[in-house]
């Protein structure tokens, strides 16, 4: 039997103020962690400042600063992450050379582990479910450089005797993601019909896995979900429930297609490209089914909402519970 840690480990946590950093960042808080908290620029610690965690100032694009944010660390869990939908050139700075710009500062600093949040888009739609020996087939810039960091990240960690994990997610959801902001606001526009199955992730089990692979120096490439994953349409038929005000739009692939191609012009307008791309359009209709025991076995764990039908009213009470982001 292994005897448990008498000190908690020093995190270092990455994109702590986005959707799963807040997560991370709250579950390590209150678990006695003090977790070190990575920020970009001041005002991005206004969600995540009442936490019992230090704050630091880093970018990924400036190896310097990251130096001082990994110093005394014995694990990082790096959430930060641009867009999904921009271009390799656009991505690469901060996905790929902050990354690894990361991995070699924590080696110099002498950090056992190193977790690092991938994403369902490594593969392409399949009839089959996805695990950690099924191939990648990326189709999308954010997929291939997310294929490419995970490869170079591994070669750094093993060369410098890092436990690495890529936990590749799927569609994470509560309240603070972009799905129910988009119902609270009273309209929801989905790029395509709903039929296809993919995979869902309450943000709390997403966050507990993450974690847990920390705590473990977990080694290896994976996949993760929940038990039972379900159709877009199901999830939306159920999250709907809770907002019975909010209009949701669902339209035909091809008319989405086409009203990205029309979009077109006035993307660059943006700074951020959202739902309107041909990419997002693709992957919103992928079937992507994740073993359910992919990961969670592994880790000794199971997901505290092993489907949508427990996890999305959780999501919706816990907000309620807050005040947080609920009409």
């Amino acid at each position: 039997t292994m005897s448990k840690p008498c000190r908690k480990m020093k995190l270092l946590v990455t994109g702590a103020s986005g959707f799963i950093g807040h997560e991370v960042s709250r579950q390590l808080a209150i678990q006695g962690y003090r977790p070190r908290l990575m920020i970009r620029q001041a005002g991005d610690d206004c969600e995540i400042c009442h936490f019992d965690a230090d704050l630091v100032m880093a970018d990924l694009r400036n190896p310097q600063s990251l130096k001082e944010a990994v110093k005394g660390m014995d694990g990082i869990i790096h959430l930060a992450a641009r867009a999904t939908f921009e271009s390799y050139r656009t991505l690469k700075p901060s996905i790929l050379d902050g990354s690894l710009a990361l991995m070699r500062a924590g080696a110099d600093a002498g950090v056992a582990s190193f977790v690092y949040s991938s994403s369902l888009l490594v593969y392409s739609g399949r009839a089959a479910m996805v695990n950690s020996r099924t191939e990648v087939k990326p189709v999308l810039d954010y997929g291939r450089i997310k294929v490419e960091t995970e490869k170079r990240l591994q070669e750094i960690a093993d060369s410098a005797g890092i436990a690495f994990a890529a936990i590749r997610l799927p569609h994470v959801y509560g309240v603070r993601d972009l799905y129910f902001r988009q119902l609270q606001s009273g309209r929801l526009i989905l790029p395509g019909l709903g039929k296809n199955i993919y995979t869902h992730l309450h943000v709390a089990d997403a966050a507990a896995a993450i974690i847990a692979c920390a705590e473990q120096a977990y080694s290896g490439i994976s996949p993760l979900g929940d038990r039972q994953p379900s159709t877009w349409a199901t999830f939306t038929k159920v999250a709907r429930r809770f907002y019975p005000k909010a209009r949701v739009h669902a339209v035909p692939q091809w008319l989405a297609l086409l009203a990205t191609f029309l979009l077109r012009p006035f993307r660059r307008v943006r700074p951020h490209p959202g739902l309107e791309t041909p990419g997002a359009v693709r992957t919103y209709n992928f079937n992507l089914a994740v073993d359910p025991d992919a990961l969670w076995k592994d880790l000794g764990l199971a997901p505290k909402f092993p489907t949508i039908f427990e996890g999305i009213p959780a999501a919706v009470a816990s907000a309620r519970e807050f005040g947080a982001l609920i009409n």
